[in-house]
């Protein structure tokens, strides 16, 4: 009776957690960057790249551009990019939209049973293709797909961030986005945070009127004290990023 009443009174004085010697809980930690909330609807992004055979870019894109109707009767296609600066060329990008994964089950299902699409788009497409690379990405909580006010270029940044998680590098990678946004030198089209690929990505997707004056709006915010500041805050939780400048071929939906 006597230990009971000292472990009622530990209880009392401590806790029950503290009481039985185990550790406290870790105070949760919220941010807005989580991609929680978007997450809930299902709905993904898969982001896809392909290397081509350097001298058949031009044949790939004309076959695509002929037979994309097939395939974008199953699934949105955001956008469709040849690779323009940036790492190795002779490359495309191409954004697709799910509602979720049961849904890109039925379009890979419907497309491996339709001749047309294997016979015309698959078949004589895979020989000009030396490697793909594949991701499923979220659009953050805090930004939606915007369509830019016209035709021009865009800028795919890619960061790699320290692990974590958007708990411990979220709210400093926000506020270092927003700077940019915030000087109109450059259209945020969307954020994305990678859900299978390699993590504690963020793709950034951006629109320009054109190369030069998105050289003009860089050379502008690394004046900006404000830019400069958050950039800091931020890249304290940075490993590294690259940049591709990306022009939409003429059946991208973002132009």
């Amino acid at each position: 009776m006597a230990a009971f009443e000292a472990l009622a009174l530990l209880v009392l004085r401590n806790g029950p957690t503290r009481a039985l010697g185990a550790r406290p809980l870790a105070p949760q930690v919220c941010s807005s960057f989580a991609t929680g909330p978007r997450q809930y609807d299902g709905t993904f992004y898969e982001f896809r790249t392909y290397y081509l055979k350097p001298s058949k870019m031009s044949v790939f894109l004309e076959n695509i551009k002929k037979n994309i109707y097939l395939r974008t009767a199953h699934s949105e296609l955001i956008g469709f990019w040849s690779v323009e600066f940036g790492g190795r060329v002779n490359k495309v990008f191409h954004i697709w939209k799910y509602d979720n994964f049961a849904h890109q089950i039925e379009v890979q299902k419907a497309l491996a049973k339709n001749k047309e699409w294997q016979e015309q788009f698959l078949i004589p497409n895979l020989p000009l293709i030396d490697k793909q690379e594949w991701e499923i990405s979220y659009l953050v909580p805090w930004c939606k797909i915007e369509n830019p006010p016209k035709e021009g270029v865009y800028e795919l940044v890619s960061f790699q961030m320290k692990p974590g998680g958007p708990a411990l590098w979220g709210d400093a990678f926000q506020r270092a986005v927003n700077s940019h946004v915030n000087l109109n030198y450059a259209k945020l089209v969307g954020v994305f945070h990678t859900e299978y690929g390699v993590l504690n990505r963020v793709h950034v997707l951006w629109w320009h009127e054109s190369p030069d004056s998105r050289a003009a709006g860089r050379h502008q915010s690394h004046e900006d004290p404000r830019v400069v500041a958050a950039g800091q805050e931020s890249a304290n939780y940075l490993v590294s990023q690259q940049n591709l400048l990306l022009i939409p071929t003429s059946f991208s939906p973002l132009k």
